[in-house]
């Protein structure tokens, strides 16, 4: 799926000019947390996070008076002082996956969409790529998750599809991923069904292995 589908359009922005405290305050009237800044042409150069604004606000040990003459220093303090210049984007054609790796790899909550001319085309944040994600994994549907180890070969996910649909039971969706043991995936299928225990005894009966995915960690294998 691609970024395209599932980032939003309509993005709020401010320009590099506007002092910090009225930045501060489009965030709060629109309960957000990340604000492109951009110039001529609707290009491209920085975001102001929430993040930026408190670091830059003065310290709520201050007294009434030193925080009033903070607060007025700070009229004259731009968003192009405290933003990130030059931020990390993505393009329009990249992938949701492409996404979330970026996201891992630079720690950050959103990133703005530019075209191939840095002109800001939306912004994509860790919300739209959950909302995106229930969607691709049809978990707004009512249903189960199941967890099947199986030996990394051909002809696996078809034993199980065929198991499974022998009990007339539909998919919502199906993940594959690495376990513990070398040669050995898991796989976690999505069932629109609430008799599980039917379909467990079933998958037992035919051989399987079962997983619980309450104990699944992605970054640290559950124990035998």
């Amino acid at each position: 799926m691609f970024i395209d589908k599932s980032m939003v359009q309509d993005v709020i922005t401010v320009d590099p000019e506007m002092s910090i405290l009225a930045a501060r305050e489009i965030m709060v009237q629109h309960a957000i947390r990340h604000l492109p800044v951009v110039v001529e042409g609707n290009r491209l150069v920085g975001i102001l996070t929430d993040r930026d604004i408190r670091t830059a606000m003065p310290s709520a040990v201050l007294s009434t008076a030193e925080m009033s003459a903070a607060e007025q220093r700070l009229e004259d303090v731009k968003v192009r002082q405290i933003m990130t210049a030059k931020p990390v984007t993505i393009s329009p054609s990249q992938t949701l996956e492409d996404a979330l790796l970026l996201m891992e790899r630079h720690k950050v909550g959103a990133f703005p969409v530019v075209d191939e001319n840095g002109r800001l085309k939306g912004i994509i944040s860790v919300r739209d790529l959950m909302r995106a994600f229930i969607n691709v994994l049809g978990l707004g549907t009512p249903g189960v998750l199941i967890g099947i180890v199986v030996e990394e070969k051909l002809g696996q996910m078809k034993k199980i599809v065929d198991a499974i649909t022998e009990l007339n039971i539909s998919f919502g969706s199906i993940l594959v991923v690495r376990v513990w043991e070398e040669g050995k995936r898991a796989v976690f299928p999505y069932l629109l069904t609430s008799n599980i225990a039917r379909v467990k005894k079933h998958l037992r009966e035919k051989g399987f292995t079962l997983l619980d995915p309450m104990e699944w960690y992605l970054d640290q294998a559950p124990k035998k």
